[in-house]
């Protein structure tokens, strides 16, 4: 019973927090540099079967169905901590881009490379925050549908992320390959590359 309830307080904040991305995706500057819409489809498409698997009652077909934790409330409040942090921690990342922020791998115009704040210690925070919340989603689900949704998510963001740090390489050379050095890639680097 509680894992339901926590799934479903979940289904809304997560909700909230996709209008939020949507409405923040409004402000910001100019783009500099143009994403292919084929590839940003298939990334939303990925997105979108990451949350379905997460919330939808078909997804919980055949193996996708079965437990991978007993359904136990503390794994289940474990995770909801879990979700609440993550997506703290990507809401912060954004606000923290600013304007340089964009949903799509693109460089803004006059971009500037951000390396404070929760950047300072992460190359991409959004990407760990929401990976985090959707694993702690998958905590609260407890189903290996929630399994393959995180791997799903972890393996667009991780391509994203690539994609990014090629463009942000040929931007900024040295000072990108200094920020490297002192920030891991989706997980905190705690002590700096020599």
């Amino acid at each position: 019973m509680i894992q339901a309830q926590l799934l479903h307080a979940l289904g809304w904040i997560w909700a909230v927090f996709g209008v939020y991305w949507i409405a923040a995706a409004r402000r910001g500057k100019a783009e500099q540099t143009r994403e292919l819409s084929w590839y940003r489809l298939l990334r939303i498409l990925l997105l979108a079967i990451t949350f379905a698997l997460l919330f939808s009652p078909w997804a919980r077909v055949g193996p996708l169905g079965r437990r991978f934790f007993p359904p136990l409330p503390i794994i289940a409040y474990i995770g909801f901590a879990l979700a609440l942090a993550g997506m703290g921690i990507a809401v912060w990342a954004r606000i923290h881009l600013g304007q340089y922020w964009s949903d799509k791998v693109v460089l803004k115009v006059d971009h500037h490379l951000i390396s404070s704040g929760p950047y300072a210690r992460m190359r991409h925070p959004i990407y760990s925050g929401v990976l985090l919340g959707v694993g702690g989603t998958a905590l609260v689900v407890g189903e290996w549908r929630g399994v393959l949704a995180f791997f799903l998510l972890l393996t667009n963001y991780a391509v994203k992320a690539k994609r990014e740090e090629k463009i942000l390489a040929g931007a900024f050379a040295q000072n990108f390959a200094d920020h490297k050095k002192r920030a891991g890639f989706l997980l905190p680097r705690l002590y700096p590359k020599k």
